[in-house]
């Protein structure tokens, strides 16, 4: 048992923050092991001057330490939980998904407390085509700019700029310290948050008993029944990066409500149900979920989003 863990991650401050949570709370409960962290770059880490959406969305911040773990390069990977896929790659499994932080989106803005204080025809940055439809389907005169980068990244590009706000993750600006920062928890009413957002997963090799042993003292039962319902809606909707898809599950004793939303990426179109329903059902209500939206068209409202995504990318 002298031999190191070791634990995969991106080489961001946010992604180092969840790395090296996951590795002290393995120290707590086995203080005789050894955990180490080995940085691996991703693709999403290289390529930062382009929108996600049009690079694709397959692996983007994950392939290169999956491939890792599968090579028995390291013991474990530590993943935001929004960056995974719905399905695991062949060999892989989610071993542990650690406590929720609030899941969702933050304004940052020098002058102004929310969204409904910006001004008419104002500027908001934000990378993720799910914030950009939403926020203009509620404010649809503002105009939303891309930007990419690590959280400090956004923060300094934001200060060098003349744009009125930026939206984040609020666990993201919570985690590294910039709460200051922070002038509105945007609203679920307004923008409901990526799948899994909030949340850290620990990824490791279906066979490894011992690891998947170690690492399930990490696992919050009730964050695991929520992210549950998040990604079968996510799956059984086929969504990533390139479509505008929001859910949040909450879960309140055995009752479990879980929230949806696909949009157009204009905002124009908006397709959003909530559902309730036991918690021990948490797989089926996601795919119920999907099944409710497709049934009001979300089907055909996919095909045009990914339609008008090709177009862009092309």
């Amino acid at each position: 048992m002298s031999k190191s863990f070791i634990i995969g991650s991106r080489g961001s401050e946010l992604a180092l923050w969840q790395a090296n949570f996951v590795k002290d709370e393995l120290a707590s409960h086995f203080p005789d092991r050894v955990f180490e962290i080995k940085i691996i770059k991703t693709t999403g880490d290289e390529i930062v001057d382009i929108s996600l959406s049009k690079i694709g969305d397959k692996g983007l911040f994950t392939k290169q330490i999956e491939t890792a773990l599968l090579n028995g390069e390291i013991d474990a990977a530590v993943h935001s939980l929004k960056d995974l896929q719905t399905t695991q790659p062949d060999g892989l499994t989610i071993g542990a998904v650690c406590k929720r932080e609030l899941p969702g989106d933050a304004l940052v803005s020098t002058n102004f407390a929310s969204i409904d204080d910006l001004p008419r025809n104002g500027t908001v940055a934000t990378g993720s085509l799910r914030r950009r439809s939403q926020l203009l389907n509620y404010r649809p005169d503002l105009k939303v700019v891309d930007i990419r980068g690590n959280v400090p990244t956004r923060l300094r590009k934001f200060d060098e700029s003349s744009i009125d706000a930026m939206i984040l993750a609020y666990a993201g600006l919570h985690r590294l310290g910039f709460d200051e920062r922070i002038t509105q928890l945007i609203p679920h009413g307004i923008i409901l948050p990526a799948v899994g957002q909030g949340a850290v997963a620990v990824e490791v090799r279906s066979d490894d008993t011992q690891v998947l042993h170690d690492v399930a003292k990490l696992n919050d039962h009730f964050t695991r029944i929520c992210i549950t319902a998040e990604r079968a809606f996510l799956r059984h909707l086929e969504g990533g990066c390139q479509v505008p898809i929001g859910a949040l599950a909450v879960l309140d004793k055995d009752v479990l409500r879980l929230d949806g939303i696909i949009a157009s990426l204009d905002g124009e179109t908006v397709l959003r149900k909530s559902i309730e329903g036991r918690s021990d059902d948490s797989e089926k209500m996601g795919i119920d979920l999907a099944d409710r939206l497709i049934n009001m068209g979300a089907g055909d409202l996919l095909d045009r989003v990914r339609a008008a995504a090709e177009a862009v990318i092309r």
